[in-house]
């Protein structure tokens, strides 16, 4: 199921000749940092690597035990499901949630240059140019320092942004209050 983009949550009072600023479109502390992004990026190295030693350790291990041995009708569909593995896992998670498992961690999302949610197509130039041409996209990540949107090389051909994942309406709202959340040490213990 497609998530919408998110509702203006940051909308302010306009007033003559000041125009109202949208969560689509977040100010440049919005936008996700080098840092976040490397950060998030070796996070689902990790996860890739994991989860394709853990599937061919099965399929391998699996047809020892009841084979004896491991034919060729076992390597070459655990090369293939393998090799597919990182393509399918960024575009995937991307399209559906605009956020991979490292992305989750960090706090940021992909999204078009308009602010909306990538549909597959443009997930899927994104992973597959990515990792293609992977020294390409961790050497573009320098220009994440000098662009006002901070987008890197790849984020630039392919129309992609990524930012800080916006709060949901009760944070932000909580926020704003200055109520304190759940476990801070400024307000009372909430019981589980």
């Amino acid at each position: 199921m497609r998530r919408e983009a998110p509702t203006p949550m940051n909308r302010q009072a306009e007033t003559p000749g000041e125009p109202a600023t949208d969560a689509a479109v977040p100010p440049r502390d919005g936008y996700a940092g080098i840092v976040s992004r490397v950060a998030a990026l070796v996070l689902d190295v990790v996860v890739v690597t994991l989860v394709a030693a853990v599937v061919t350790g099965l399929a391998l291990a699996g047809a020892e035990v009841m084979l004896g041995r491991v034919p060729a009708w076992v390597q070459v569909p655990t090369a293939i499901a393998v090799s597919l593995l990182p393509v399918t896992y960024f575009t995937v998670a991307w399209w559906l949630i605009g956020q991979t498992l490292g992305a989750v961690a960090m706090g940021i999302e992909v999204r078009d240059a308009a602010g909306r949610p990538l549909r597959f197509p443009r997930a899927f130039i994104r992973a597959a140019v990515g990792l293609l041409l992977a020294p390409v996209w961790i050497v573009g990540m320098i220009l994440i320092l000098l662009d006002d949107r901070r987008r890197g090389l790849l984020d630039i051909a392919v129309g992609t942004t990524v930012i800080y994942r916006p709060e949901s309406p009760a944070m932000y709202r909580a926020r704003l209050s200055g109520s304190p959340r759940r476990g801070d040490a400024a307000g009372p213990a909430v019981p589980p």
